[in-house]
């Protein structure tokens, strides 16, 4: 990790992002100095977050972000947060929760490095330039694990982390959990009609119908992104986006704040896609990208259009890519709908340490046979996707 045999090298557990600072933050989340990082690594996101009143002590998440350091030079961060339930994650261990409970333990709080309500891939070991990085992550998740016992939590959970960061935990004695999503590629296609080539004749006359079907209703778009984002429309998104959340989940989790933090401190890396019908915005999608990939959010409606769903938060989605010239588009949690619209599996990566030696060995038990079992349905979806056979 250094040089200097006589470094010495500390950790402490912070609160909200602004106690570690963004010049800090940044440097750590962002050591290639990119235009365009990854947009759930930055400061802005997670303060956002925490300053909004959307992933705080009082909704459940308390911030205790792990920052390592050798010899007073911040080398290593690892988003965390102590947490009295398993809402928000996406990775669902409610089961194991309750299991634990019923044989008389205490689940929580537990430990939770992620992103609050964001299923995206990306650095959950966020490590300085210059810094071994296989070095500083085990150290990382060394400190991370000690931090368990000092904060009397059950467990350490990192979702979402990358398949490079998945492999050092293993290595560590983590316990391993894979799951899935579906993502769009793109092969290098000049617009939307050459990506429709590429699927089978069925299929393709199938998502023309579906776009057709949105436009004969009536319904235009707008991409709203940087200077376009107004408080305005932002008002109109987050209508659709509770009056989706009231119906169909718990109260929405994002306040209004978050929204115009974000719009603030990193519009630069959004699109807001609006659906609007007579004059008016009834539907919206929010999207962050880099300089790869669309990553879609979040999706509300007030208004019911048929296919309106998958023209706002796929078609759009690859329509903006294609333009911009992005890689793919990861469309976000669940949803198997996805695969008939191009989007294919692509595998996901927890990793776990529980303190409990039972709870542990059945939780290890039960992942070796889930993994197995993720890994027979992808090669299943993946010979059911839509493209032509070669």
């Amino acid at each position: 990790m250094t040089d200097n045999l006589s470094a010495k090298i500390s950790a402490s557990l912070a609160g909200p992002a602004r106690q570690i600072g963004e010049a800090v933050w940044d440097a750590l989340a962002n050591p290639q100095g990119l235009a365009l990082p990854h947009p759930f690594t930055r400061f802005a996101f997670f303060d956002a977050l925490e300053e909004s009143g959307s992933a705080t002590v009082k909704t459940g998440w308390a911030p205790a972000h792990l920052l390592l350091e050798c010899d007073g030079k911040p080398i290593g961060l690892m988003p965390l947060y102590r947490k009295s339930h398993s809402y928000g994650e996406y990775v669902f261990d409610r089961g194991w929760a309750d299991a634990f409970s019923r044989a008389g333990g205490r689940y929580y709080p537990k430990l939770q490095a992620s992103v609050p309500f964001t299923p995206v891939t990306g650095p959950r070991f966020l490590i300085a330039a210059g810094e071994d990085r296989t070095a500083t992550a085990q150290a990382l998740l060394q400190h991370a694990a000690q931090a368990v016992v000092e904060t009397e939590s059950s467990s350490l959970h990192i979702t979402f982390l990358t398949k490079e960061e998945w492999d050092i935990a293993g290595a560590a004695g983590f316990l391993l959990r894979t799951d899935k999503q579906f993502h769009w590629e793109n092969r290098g296609y000049a617009n939307f009609d050459e990506f429709l080539k590429e699927l089978a004749s069925a299929k393709r006359k199938n998502l023309r119908k579906e776009r057709a079907s949105v436009l004969e209703a009536g319904v235009s778009f707008d991409w709203l992104t940087g200077d376009t984002l107004t408080e305005a429309a932002w008002d109109d998104f987050f209508e659709c986006y509770e009056a989706t959340g009231n119906t169909k989940w718990n109260p929405p989790y994002l306040t209004r704040e978050f929204f115009s933090r974000i719009s603030a401190s990193m519009g630069e890396q959004i699109l807001l896609i609006m659906a609007k019908k007579d004059g008016r915005y009834i539907a919206g999608a929010l999207n962050f990208f880099d300089g790869e990939t669309l990553y879609g959010r979040n999706w509300g409606s007030t208004e019911f259009v048929s296919f309106l769903h998958f023209e706002t938060c796929y078609y759009q989605a690859i329509d903006f890519a294609i333009a911009r010239g992005l890689k793919r588009v990861e469309a976000g949690a669940q949803g198997e709908h996805k695969l008939l619209r191009g989007y294919l599996p692509a595998p996901t990566y927890s990793a776990h340490a529980i303190a409990h030696e039972g709870l542990r060995r059945a939780v290890a038990e039960y992942l070796d046979q889930e993994r197995e079992a993720v890994a027979e349905h992808m090669e299943e979806l993946s010979e059911i996707a839509p493209y032509r056979k070669s």
